[in-house]
Order: C-alpha cells, then sequence, then structure tokens
C-alpha cells in the first residue's frame, strides 16, 4: 500500500532525492565506498558542501554578506546559541511569543541579555499569530518563529523593523520565497522541508557577527564556521548530502515561487474542505492558517468520531495525522515534497468519512 507521510519530523522527502541518497549510501559516486564512509576534508564532500552552500544563496536570493552555516543540535540549540553570539548581558532583545517553541526560544534568551516581549497568544493557546505591537528602536534584534508547528500558524507577512530579524523557519524554511535583507540571522532544522535530521541551517549577516564582548567557546562561536567552511569538526555529512539534493530538486521544481505555488494549492484543497466538512473544524484564525502544518479537530457534537477517523486514515496508508497532545484532533503536514495526490486522499476521505457518519 502506498503511504501518504503527514508527520511534522522527521518529515516526508521527495522520492528523487530518497533514490539518489540511497544509492549514495551504498556506494558514492562509483568508488566503491559510502559516501557516510567518506572523510569530510575529502575533495568529494568539499565538492558537496561548496555546491550546497552556493545554491542555498541563489535560492534564498542571499547578497554576498550572508554566510551559510551547517551545524548541528537542532533549532533547539539555536535558542541560546543566537543570543549568545548576539546579545550582550546589558543589552535587550525582543520576542514575540507566538507558539511553544518561540516560548522556549524566550526561556533560553534571558540567560545571555534583557528579554522583552512584546506579544503573546499564549492565553489563547497559540490560536492566533500576534499583530499590531511597537518594536522598540533600541532592541539589538527582534526574534520571530515564522511558523508554528505545533498549533498550525503561521506568518504571512514580516513586520517592518527597525532592528534587524532573527527568525526561527525550521519548519517553513525554502517553502516559499523571503526578501533576505531584514534578517541579520535565520536558522532552521533541516528536517521539515531540507533534509533529514542531524543539521541546522544558519544563515547569518556579517554584520551581526563580533558584536559580543563574552567568551564564545569555539564550538558555540559562529564565526568558528564561517572561518572553516562549516569544517571546523566533523560535519553531519549525510544530512548535508541530503539536504544539497533536495535544494537541486527545489531548483528544479520552480524555486521558491514554485514551491509557493506548490504549497498554497495543496493546503487550499485540504482548508476549504475542513470549511464545508460538517464534521471538521480548523483550530486557528483563519488569515493565520499555515500552509505548512494544518491543524483540525472534530465538531463538538461529533468528537467522539475522533479516534475511529484515525484509525481509517492509518487503514489507508496514512501515517503521521494524530494531531498534538496540545491541540488535539488532527495535523496534517504538508510539506514541499508532499505531494497533491495525498492531500486529496486525504480530503475523500474525509468527504467519504462525512456521508457515512455526519
Amino acid at each position: 500500500m502506498k503511504k501518504h507521510n503527514f508527520s511534522a519530523g522527521p518529515a516526508i522527502l521527495p522520492a528523487p532525492v530518497l533514490k539518489e541518497a540511497g544509492k549514495a549510501a551504498a556506494n558514492y559516486q562509483g568508488m566503491g565506498l559510502s559516501l557516510l564512509e567518506l572523510s569530510h576534508r575529502g575533495p568529494e564532500f568539499t565538492a558537496i558542501i561548496e555546491e550546497a552552500n552556493a545554491l542555498m544563496k541563489e535560492i534564498m536570493g542571499l547578497p554576498d554578506d550572508y554566510h551559510v552555516l551547517w551545524l548541528s543540535g537542532g533549532a533547539s540549540t539555536q535558542f541560546f546559541m543566537a543570543p549568545m553570539n548576539l546579545l550582550n548581558s546589558d543589552e535587550t532583545a525582543a520576542y514575540v511569543d507566538s507558539g511553544t517553541w518561540a516560548n522556549k526560544a524566550i526561556k533560553e534568551a534571558k540567560s545571555f541579555g534583557n528579554v522583552t516581549v512584546l506579544a503573546s497568544s499564549k492565553e489563547q493557546n497559540y490560536t492566533f499569530i500576534p499583530k499590531g505591537y511597537k518594536i522598540p528602536k533600541d532592541v539589538k534584534y527582534l526574534h520571530l518563529t515564522s511558523n508554528n508547528t505545533i498549533f498550525g500558524t503561521q506568518m504571512h507577512k514580516f513586520p517592518k523593523s527597525p532592528v534587524p530579524l532573527v527568525c526561527d523557519m525550521s519548519s517553513d524554511f525554502l517553502s516559499r520565497p523571503v526578501d533576505p535583507k531584514p534578517f541579520g540571522l535565520i536558522y532552521a532544522g533541516a528536517q521539515k522541508n531540507l533534509g533529514p535530521a542531524g543539521t541546522t541551517v544558519v544563515i547569518v549577516r556579517e554584520d551581526m557577527l563580533g558584536t559580543v564582548q563574552r567568551h564564545l567557546p569555539s564550538m558555540v562561536d559562529y564565526r568558528t564556521f564561517v572561518k572553516e567552511n562549516s569544517l571546523y569538526n566533523t560535519p553531519p555529512v549525510f544530512p548535508i548530502y541530503v539536504s544539497l539534493l533536495t535544494l537541486r530538486w527545489i531548483k528544479k521544481n520552480g524555486g521558491l515561487k514554485g514551491m509557493q505555488r506548490r504549497n498554497k494549492t495543496k493546503a487550499a484543497i485540504l482548508y476549504q474542505e475542513i470549511d464545508r466538512n460538517p464534521l471538521f473544524k480548523g483550530t486557528t484564525a483563519v488569515e493565520d492558517r499555515s500552509l505548512m502544518n494544518v491543524c483540525f479537530v472534530m465538531e463538538e457534537k461529533y468528537a467522539a468520531l475522533e479516534k475511529e477517523f484515525l484509525k481509517e486514515t492509518e487503514a489507508h496508508g496514512m501515517v503521521g495525522l494524530k494531531g498534538h497532545r496540545s491541540v488535539g484532533g488532527f495535523r496534517a503536514s504538508i510539506y514541499n515534497a508532499m505531494p497533491k495526490s495525498s492531500v486529496q486522499a486525504l480530503v475523500d476521505l474525509m468527504a467519504d468519512f462525512a456521508k457515512r457518519k455526519g
């Protein structure tokens, strides 16, 4: 049976990428060695990381003063690594609390400087993106989380800011065009739209570096990885290679504009069914609905059917649809690599279930 992978992460990867990655794991470029066995100092991996850097810059339209870094530790490590590198103890950073991961980033940043939370939707269980807040001109940076995987909300526009933006883009990275110039730093775990778990992309502007007085250990200093082209220590070789394959796939399929068209189409199909179907309802403000993570529940009078519907999705080869415990219900993660046919299969099942149970 064909599987439809709606998992929030580690998430679906493009089929051609998986096929090519499998070949490299067994025998890279006919060398008789697995890519997993090759030295990260050798010419083969040097070519991989240089192409990955160049493609990332091309696809995102990064100016020359931006560096692409391939790190470890996931986006959660960046919750403390960003303020450690950017924020002096007597300076203040502004944060917007729009979800669980944003809240964790706030807690980590308080260890390195002052933090002001400009706005929060926590009391409303993060069902919307906070807006209308004033950004102080005297803060070091404004930290945002562009997409909230657990709650299914997304920033469809970024605020105009008098200070650099720092953004956790983990779950909608490379899903749409974004003007990089307002951002001093962007970070993202690879395991949503780029590659397997194990590497984290950090994109940092040159003028953000070297502005703190504290001692930075080599392994948590962005400048270390800029200087060494992310090769200060052994990097996550295979996740970086798979990310390169995905970047090639994105370019081949229309770049970020192509991804945006693809994602808007899929999300529209699913949201239209949620709004039309008498058994289901969305959980977030309509204007903030995520194109990546679609969260929905049963209408109250049909709540007892949730477990039954989930079992039916599993019987039809649909995996990863159970909602996060913070929201309940269902969550369909429809990242770049999710084909429209899988979304249509879910919609068809929802419609059929409503005919039988409604």
